[in-house]
């Protein structure tokens, strides 16, 4: 039979890539796990490493750690290969990440699915000289049908059981309890949430109390920032975790050091200059990041509109930011962490006492496609009375159309949602059970003490 074709034409940065998707992705693994051999590599140490990840695999149907390659190296005998092979592993781990890897796991699945039909054209070969004709119709199906995806859908009927179970979603609350009541407990994986409002209202300033309230849960955020640089997008998470204004964090360094020790949550602030990054960008960011052991509950991006589209110079601005917030969705689903993220008005929004949807700049794709919509209108009076109104544009999991006063103090990093009803009449929060919305009469209650 003729020898086995290697990846040699690839070159060595492409095969430390195949093995970066194979030890950061399960279901890649798991894919071609069957058709994947150690002698498809060129270098010795990637022979070892592709052995045993498909041999723990095996064993364990999941990918190896650093800790268990740790382990595992420190039992090689051979102390070159040893050295050898810690050091392609620190090559192959700097690759995680990388943009280049869906790329590069297409490439790998058509050359490892070649190879087995390959295989079984060599094996017809022989089944042909022994007139063994449905062995051979046998053999080529069986290769024609590996590195199929294994994840065939959801049997209703079948898995009904554990469907009910996941009725509840595993969701990440914003903090306000009014809202968070109306979203079913908050946003979850695979899903998006927008704050909408004009220019120097606040969106960033909401976008970074909600992950605040995700980090007082000791939930891990990713804040991506594209607009405002990774220190002050800090000194704002110290003014809202604080109270204390960014004039004052210095004099009171002491006291906002034992604060912020002990939030339980950790956040990690990264920023991409405008039109740079993509949502493919922050996919990739994602899984290296995932690779040093921090694994968001929630990202933050602010803001989307000014992401790179992966549909540039298609067909115009509407649809390359709708298409933007179509591959924010995606990459929730992919991720499975909610996404919130921010979008600006049109200008004539600016002096509108409530902000709805037809209000949105831009391109109107943007509430077509997100999940949850809220906007925040603040008129010059409000900014003076640290007032203003948060009304619900779209709800995928409730009633939207509701308005709610606000407190919003941007310099304390206060920003309070309370209960009261809405514009329409509707009431903007679930009555008690005796039917006098003590509830809402609390929170109202505070609201008004607090403006005073």
């Amino acid at each position: 039979m003729e020898a086995v074709d290697t990846l040699v034409k690839y070159g060595q940065s492409y095969q430390s890539k195949v093995v970066a998707s194979l030890i950061s992705d399960v279901k890649f693994l798991e894919q071609v796990y069957e058709i994947t051999k150690p002698a498809f590599f060129e270098s010795e140490a990637n022979r070892w490493i592709i052995d045993m990840v498909l041999e723990y695999f095996s064993e364990y149907r999941s990918a190896p750690t650093m800790e268990v390659f740790k382990i595992k190296t420190g039992e090689i005998e051979d102390k070159v290969l040893k050295q050898t092979v810690i050091e392609q592993l620190k090559n192959v781990y700097q690759q995680v990440g990388s943009e280049e890897l869906p790329y590069v796991r297409n490439e790998f699945l058509t050359f490892a699915k070649n190879q087995k039909v390959k295989e079984a054209l060599f094996q017809s070969v022989e089944l042909l000289k022994a007139g063994n004709y449905d062995k051979i119709i046998d053999t080529m199906m069986a290769a024609s049908k590996v590195g199929v995806e294994s994840d065939l859908g959801l049997d209703y009927i079948q898995n009904f059981e554990s469907i009910m179970e996941n009725v509840k979603r595993d969701s990440c609350p914003t903090g306000w309890d009014v809202i968070d009541e109306l979203m079913d407990g908050g946003l979850g994986p695979g899903e998006l949430g927008v704050v909408m409002a004009p220019s120097g209202i606040g969106k960033s300033w909401f976008l970074s109390k909600i992950a605040c309230a995700a980090l007082k849960k000791g939930m891990d955020v990713l804040h991506y920032t594209l607009e405002l640089s990774e220190s002050y997008v800090g000194q704002r998470y110290t003014t809202i975790l604080t109270g204390i204004q960014t004039s004052e964090h210095m004099v009171k360094k002491d006291e906002i050091i034992r604060k912020i020790k002990a939030i339980p949550g950790r956040v990690r602030i990264k920023y991409y200059p405008p039109q740079f990054a993509s949502a493919k960008t922050i996919s990739a960011h994602i899984e290296k990041i995932r690779a040093t052991g921090f694994k968001p509950a929630l990202i933050i991006i602010d803001y989307a509109d000014l992401l790179k589209s992966g549909n540039r110079g298609g067909d115009g601005l509407y649809a390359e930011l709708g298409g933007i917030y179509e591959e924010l969705r995606g990459l929730s689903g992919e991720a499975g962490i909610p996404i919130w993220t921010a979008t600006q008005t049109n200008r004539a929004a600016i002096d509108h006492e409530v902000i709805q949807a037809d209000s949105v700049g831009d391109s109107y794709k943007k509430v077509q496609t997100a999940d949850f919509i809220m906007s925040v209108s603040r008129k010059t009076k409000d900014k003076l009375s640290k007032t203003g109104r948060i009304h619900i544009v779209k709800n995928r999991f409730g009633p939207d159309g509701l308005t709610f006063p606000a407190k919003i103090d941007t310099y304390h990093g206060i920003m309070d949602v309370f209960a009261e009803n809405s514009a329409d009449g509707q009431m903007a929060t679930k009555e008690s059970k005796n039917g006098e919305g003590l509830e809402k009469k609390l929170l109202h209650k505070k609201y008004v003490e607090n403006m005073g």
